[in-house]
């Protein structure tokens, strides 16, 4: 009987070890993201067909599109933008150049901080599903593939 009793606790003790561990939008990436992207990403941006429309008025503003909700910025890691927030935070690790993707730098003041709150992207977005790989091929580079898409985690 003690034995179930310490294996039930060390079982169920586990889970929610695991799952306070799960990084999620509302708990992990939002708060970054207000503190790191809102206030170019915000409500205030446009959506993505309007940014492009006038991206040089847009970037002259300092204005990226809008990605103020969990809708809004799945759309730039799954579809129709896909891998988008992927190639602006990388490191470069991921680029057969090695350039970092030119919003990495606002990860952080520092290395150590910008290293952090990347691998904590790279979490929500799932285990070998960080891929830079856009919807269609471009250049040398070949389209997304499903499998890269259904390793997406992303979790609310």
């Amino acid at each position: 009987m003690i034995r179930t009793a310490v294996a039930l606790v060390a079982v169920f003790g586990l889970a929610s070890a695991g799952i306070a561990g799960e990084v999620t939008y509302r708990k992990d990436i939002r708060p970054l993201w207000l503190k790191k992207c809102a206030q170019c990403h915000g409500a205030e941006a446009p959506y993505l067909g309007d940014f492009e429309e006038d991206k040089k008025k847009f970037e002259a503003m300092s204005v990226g599109p809008r990605m103020d909700t969990y809708a809004d910025l799945v759309f730039f890691i799954g579809w129709p933008d896909t891998g988008a927030v992927m190639r602006r935070l990388d490191d470069g690790r991921s680029t057969s150049d090695g350039k970092p993707g030119n919003m990495h730098t606002y990860l952080g003041e520092t290395d150590g901080e910008r290293q952090k709150n990347l691998d904590l992207f790279k979490q929500w977005v799932g285990k070998d599903a960080w891929k830079l790989n856009r919807w269609k091929a471009r250049g040398k580079v070949p389209a997304i593939t499903k499998e890269d898409l259904d390793r997406i985690e992303a979790k609310y």
